[in-house]
């Protein structure tokens, strides 16, 4: 493959681990109803003090939700959150999903006009309010009038001084939550005076969660490549997608004007050489350049691998009876190689990426038509013979046809990767 350039961006990064806590939250039944979730930086099960809560709280949102996927966290349960009073001013709860997240009030917000108004319009946006570390004070009786769940702190505070609590504020509409029970006692105790959720070391300890998190420009990519495969993907999008990228651009006017179209007239439209190529040339080139680029910290040999076996499975298609799954089988060989580009499991990438189920299932390794023909092009790869040749006779494909298809391959990759 002497034609093919060598690929030389500067290298990405490599992944970073973050970590985030979690303690389950019980009802009166010790059924986990939710987690609350901590801020962690590493398996040190304790409070990684910063200065700075906004941090704190940022990164544990992030961490949660974007970067380790909040079903992995919590497998579907609700979360409670500590929210500081600058995120709580910038209404910054409202950008995550209302029917799994509760937003904890932290105990050293004051009940400023500011921080009442924004709790009335996130509780207006239907999101749940609970108050951390809740010690009674006239000037919170506003919060109060917001919030739908009281947490009390039982290392703070006593059983007289819990009783008057709940006396003062009532059981009617706010819901009572027992934190840090440490003893069968306390949750006794804490039962019987109309606390309805409880949390603590009696019952579990925080759980430290750990992922990997993207470098930045990976992360870029990795949603690249889930616009350019999501199934209502349009000319219009795609032509900002690549508008955005001033890399794609540069490479798409590139690779329209080659020689290897003729074109007389040379393309400088985004939207011309979106409608030339069409939509599915189109993906499939885009998805390569954005591989390639998820690649760059990566052997050049692994890119160019890649690119071959997408194309060596779609130009199969026809020899398998699958002609009219060619682009899932583009697809299939695209990706069956991400692990190495992202350094993460399958199954959390694939489960990121808007991929057909037969698709998802042949990356995962679940067989099915289409990963039998990842398996004829790997053992081919591999040169694995006496699995090719059972799977050729499978599909009474001539061996004498594989070298062409091979060649053509290289060529193919030739005009793509230069």
């Amino acid at each position: 493959m002497t034609n093919v350039r060598k690929h030389d961006s500067p290298a990405v990064g490599a992944l970073k681990s973050v970590y985030v806590a979690r303690q389950p939250i019980f009802d009166r039944n010790l059924n986990v109803v939710a987690y609350e979730l901590l801020f962690r930086t590493g398996f040190n099960n304790v409070y990684d003090n910063l200065n700075d809560g906004d941090i704190a709280s940022s990164k544990t949102i992030m961490n949660s939700f974007v970067t380790l996927g909040i079903d992995l966290v919590t497998g579907g349960k609700p979360v409670f959150i500590n929210f500081t009073k600058n995120l709580i001013i910038d209404e910054t709860p409202i950008i995550f999903p209302r029917e799994i997240l509760t937003v904890e009030i932290l105990e050293d917000i004051p009940a400023e006009k500011k921080v009442i108004d924004a709790c009335r319009k996130i509780k207006r946006h239907g999101y749940i309010i609970a108050l951390d570390d809740f010690v009674f004070k006239p000037d919170f009786l506003p919060l109060i009038e917001i919030a739908d769940i009281i947490k009390v702190d039982f290392r703070i505070s006593n059983i007289e001084q819990r009783k008057d609590l709940i006396e003062k504020i009532g059981k009617g509409r706010i819901t009572y939550l027992a934190e840090k029970v440490e003893t069968n006692e306390e949750f006794l105790n804490a039962k019987a005076m109309g606390f309805s959720l409880f949390q603590g070391y009696f019952f579990s300890k925080p759980y430290i969660v750990e992922g990997h998190e993207l470098p930045a420009g990976k992360v870029h990519y990795m949603q690249v490549l889930r616009e350019l495969n999501a199934p209502d993907t349009d000319f219009e999008i795609l032509e900002h997608i690549v508008k955005r990228d001033i890399s794609l651009t540069y490479k798409l006017l590139r690779f329209i004007n080659s020689a290897a179209f003729g074109f007389q007239v040379k393309i400088q439209s985004i939207l011309q050489a979106l409608t030339l190529l069409g939509l599915d040339e189109f993906r499939k080139w885009a998805s390569l350049m954005v591989l390639a680029e998820l690649g760059t910290d990566k052997p050049e040999e692994l890119v160019i691998n890649t690119m071959m076996r997408a194309k060596f499975c779609e130009f199969l298609a026809s020899k398998v009876n699958l002609k009219e799954s060619r682009n899932d089988l583009f697809l299939l060989g695209l990706f069956s190689n991400i692990t190495a580009f992202i350094d993460l499991p399958m199954e959390t990438i694939v489960s990121d990426l808007p991929l057909s189920d037969e698709i998802r299932n042949a990356l995962c390794g679940r067989s099915n038509r289409l990963s039998e023909t990842l398996d004829i092009v790997v053992s081919y790869e591999k040169g694995n013979w006496p699995q090719w040749t059972e799977m050729l006779s499978r599909y009474n494909i001539p061996e004498k046809e594989f070298p062409e298809i091979y060649a053509n391959t290289i060529d193919w990759v030739n005009k793509i990767y230069k």
